[in-house]
């Protein structure tokens, strides 16, 4: 099986690749054009496996995407590559609406122009598998409603506004065109190899060097957490056992708040690495104005994907964020280097 993952350098499409990769018998295509969230060091475990290899090419590439399909003898695609953080949404939307909107809209043509190409038996087996995310859907009171595969769209940034919308295209190309597509939408992600702009590291890198750990509002705002590893195992029983059309919604069933989820990465980090003053980390907290159209609350519920694929998530919170946490201490080759080109980019802004 040859699979055709865009995204691939970054956070969960790394986790896909390297996952992917374990099977011999899968070959994969990683299309990254290596923005600032993409980094193929995230993929140096498996940079020379033989069932792997990466292409430095936009998915707005409508041409250049197809020359690959059909160069590799694609089977499925996977399409991961979004830009994806709501601050950066709020302050630049053109770059969400480019690489969202129209890049899935040129994938969506190459892959179209590639499946009616095949023989029957390999347009039976083509997927196009889009990965969205729970933003789409907007936000939920302080209760116990969840999103399903049915719920209202209802974005409220411009990201998931272009999420949205490339959701729809997807659908689209499915009941005009006939191209054999599933959408999974996921719930917060956090784990290995997560750019350091994200909350959970974020807080992590933060705190390790002594730095402000700063929280929008009050901090009362709930997310859905999913360790990454667990989603990228869901996105490959997606693809080769979803059903052709449908949708099916990805969480982790562990609801938090932005306050606990920080108070925890503190007393995780006051046991394994102790501040040299010997005050708490959760001293280092910080609240900040909100930021706008700040969603209240998140919650999947994913008994579709567990009633008809059997999948379920195997880390808790707990367990996924010790193992995050205790990376993040080990792995200081990986995101320092991102931390001081950040630290280096605010420097030179704030001297314009």
């Amino acid at each position: 099986m040859k699979i055709l993952v865009t995204g691939g350098a970054g956070f969960i499409g790394s986790a896909v690749c390297r996952l992917l990769v374990k099977n011999p018998e899968t070959t994969v295509i990683n299309v990254d054009k290596l923005t600032y969230a993409g980094n193929l060091q995230s993929l140096r475990a498996i940079e020379n496996a033989p069932n792997y290899k990466h292409y430095c090419t936009d998915i707005c590439d409508e041409d250049g995407i197809l020359t690959i399909l059909r160069d590799e003898n694609i089977n499925s695609v996977m399409h991961l590559a979004a830009e994806s953080h709501v601050d950066r949404s709020i302050n630049g939307p053109a770059a969400f609406i480019e690489t969202n909107v129209v890049g899935t809209f040129r994938m969506l043509s190459a892959s179209l122009t590639y499946w009616r190409g095949l023989t029957d038996a390999k347009k039976e087996e083509f997927r196009f598998h889009h990965v969205s995310t729970d933003e789409v859907f907007g936000d939920l009171p302080f209760d116990t409603s969840m999103f399903t595969e049915t719920t209202a769209y209802a974005p409220s940034s411009p990201y998931s506004a272009s999420k949205a919308a490339s959701d729809h295209f997807v659908r689209a190309w499915h009941k005009t065109y006939g191209l054999p597509v599933v959408l999974s939408n996921c719930s917060n992600n956090y784990g290995p190899f997560h750019f350091p702009e994200k909350l959970i590291p974020l807080i992590i890198i933060n705190a390790l060097h002594e730095r402000p750990l700063p929280i929008y509002g009050d901090g009362g705002n709930v997310r859905d957490w999913l360790f990454v590893e667990d989603h990228a195992k869901a996105l490959e029983v997606v693809l080769k056992q979803g059903r052709s059309g449908e949708s099916y919604n990805i969480g982790g069933y562990e609801e938090k708040t932005n306050l606990s989820v920080v108070e925890t990465i503190c007393k995780i980090l006051d046991e394994k690495r102790p501040r040299s003053n010997g005050q708490k980390y959760a001293e280092l907290i910080t609240y900040i104005a909100d930021r706008p159209g700040h969603d209240r609350r998140y919650a999947i519920d994913a008994s579709k994907i567990k009633s008809e694929l059997g999948w379920l998530p195997k880390e808790s919170f707990n367990s996924g964020i010790d193992k995050t946490i205790t990376w993040y201490l080990d792995n200081t080759w990986w995101w320092q280097p991102l931390y001081e080109k950040s630290n280096e980019n605010n420097r030179l802004s704030q001297a314009k």
